[in-house]
């Protein structure tokens, strides 16, 4: 499908695009700088609305995009998280200067960028909204520019993904130059006619170093910790879930298309990865004592679950991804919301601020519990479903070690997590009474909790809307 045809099928996109120069534009005007969150807002709403599932899959702009139930899924993902994620930011303290209004408008271009990333069906494409993506992460992520956390989590964040954006595209030169095309079905035409499985081999892991950066997947998650750490808290918690969930959305399509014939080769390695992935996130989130890197290790071995579902790649695997992808939307920004208001509140993200919650704000402490308990997969939670669903797929595909050692992580996971509860709950407590929270936060939270509750307790309803 040419250009002028595809943009009809685009609408959503370029409403995101044009509200986004049109909240920068707003900015100049405006001294109430919420009017630029709420209008970004209002765009987000109006452009998730707009989104339709394609009644067949469609080829847009030269072969470049492909419109299918798979795009619209991320689509959803993309502007849930943008939107949880501005709500979250609206009520943060250290936003409230002349810059506010940019970086809600700044957000607007990410779930732009987010989307294209999910649709994208060339090489080219992939790479662009790959770097979009991140260097918009980067500017995110040190936007706090007189906090000197935020700016070095900013240096280290462009370091790593500096080195594995161009590991990967020097795969990316590889597939090309093999096969003379960037359109990955041709791409994977290609690679089973000349049966060339070293190349394929090599340019399969450098895609895995480049796409394992963005769902800081083992041994590429250095930088987590500290990017999560140093960020300001709402873009930590969008840091967690979407670039992620996006991340996951691109290495399925790719393994789909251009790797589909080496699975073989692939997916021991996604086996041990997701083992390591796990084990480093789960074991290292035990010692925390800083809430954003407890739950950044916590994201860590999260992403080695979902790996679970792409290691096996059969169909249940592939649903058990997106299954898991919406269950940890819903928990992980809720507990993220639930830091933010500690935060904010205590002026801290250590978890000694935690100690005795229950009683210095119940409504904030059980939340956080509910959070935490669907994190570590306890029904009827939402966690428990995606949980449920990576496992079957490791079971029904023979994948026994795999399940094993996920089981045992579950347990070790459940332990820290139940820690944080004790210490909520159990603890006294040794400061003053927490305030209310404000409205864009409330609202966050209530809609998380409901997605949490309702995924958990009426799977059949959004899982007849994510697999058909």
């Amino acid at each position: 499908m040419n250009a002028i045809e595809s943009l009809k099928h685009f609408i959503p996109e370029l409403v995101l695009l044009g509200g986004a120069f049109a909240a920068l534009t707003l900015d100049f005007f405006v001294k109430q700088k919420k009017l630029v969150g709420e209008f970004c807002l209002l765009v987000l709403v109006l452009a998730l609305c707009l989104a339709k599932i394609p009644a067949k899959p469609m080829s847009l702009f030269f072969g470049m995009f492909e419109l299918d139930t798979f795009t619209y899924f991320f689509r959803c993902i993309a502007l849930t998280a943008t939107g949880i994620t501005l709500l979250l930011a609206m009520g943060y303290t250290p936003l409230r200067n002349r810059y506010e209004g940019e970086f809600y408008g700044m957000f607007l271009f990410m779930a732009f960028a987010l989307i294209t990333v999910a649709a994208a069906n060339n090489l080219l494409m992939i790479f662009l909204g790959v770097e979009f993506v991140s260097l918009l992460s980067y500017l995110l992520v040190g936007f706090l520019k007189n906090d000197p956390k935020s700016k070095e989590a900013a240096i280290k964040y462009l370091l790593f993904g500096s080195v594995c954006s161009a590991i990967m595209l020097y795969g990316m030169s590889l597939l090309f130059g093999a096969t003379g095309s960037l359109e990955l079905k041709v791409i994977g035409d290609a690679l089973f006619t000349a049966s060339l499985k070293p190349l394929a081999a090599t340019a399969v892991l450098f895609f895995f170093v480049g796409l394992g950066f963005k769902i800081s997947m083992a041994p590429f998650h250095m930088w987590a910790p500290d990017v999560y750490e140093g960020a300001p808290t709402p873009v930590t918690a969008f840091l967690t879930v979407a670039p992620k969930a996006l991340g996951f959305a691109v290495l399925t399509r790719v393994l789909d298309l251009a790797f589909w014939h080496f699975q073989g080769v692939w997916s021991p390695v996604l086996v041990i990865l997701s083992i390591l992935t796990m084990t480093i996130g789960n074991i290292t989130a035990v010692s925390q004592t800083n809430i954003k890197r407890f739950l950044a290790y916590s994201s860590i071995a999260q992403a080695g679950y979902i790996l679970m579902g792409l290691a096996v790649f059969s169909v249940l695997g592939r649903d058990a991804v997106l299954i898991y992808l919406l269950a940890y939307l819903f928990s992980n920004l809720g507990a993220f919301a639930v830091v933010t208001f500690v935060g904010e509140q205590t002026g801290s993200d250590s978890l000694d601020a935690y100690t005795g919650l229950a009683s210095r704000s119940p409504a904030a402490a059980a939340l956080l519990m509910v959070f935490l308990l669907s994190l570590a997969g306890i029904p009827p939670l939402a966690g428990f479903l995606g949980k449920y669903y990576v496992f079957a797929a490791a079971i029904k595909a023979h994948f026994i070690t795999l399940a094993i050692v996920g089981t045992i992580n579950s347990v070790i996971a459940a332990y820290y997590y139940f820690r944080i509860i004790r210490i909520m709950y159990l603890a006294p407590a040794t400061a003053p009474a927490l305030g209310a929270p404000s409205r864009t936060l409330t609202l966050a939270l209530w809609a998380m909790l409901a997605g949490v509750l309702a995924l958990g307790m009426f799977p059949s309803f959004f899982i007849t809307r994510i697999l058909g």
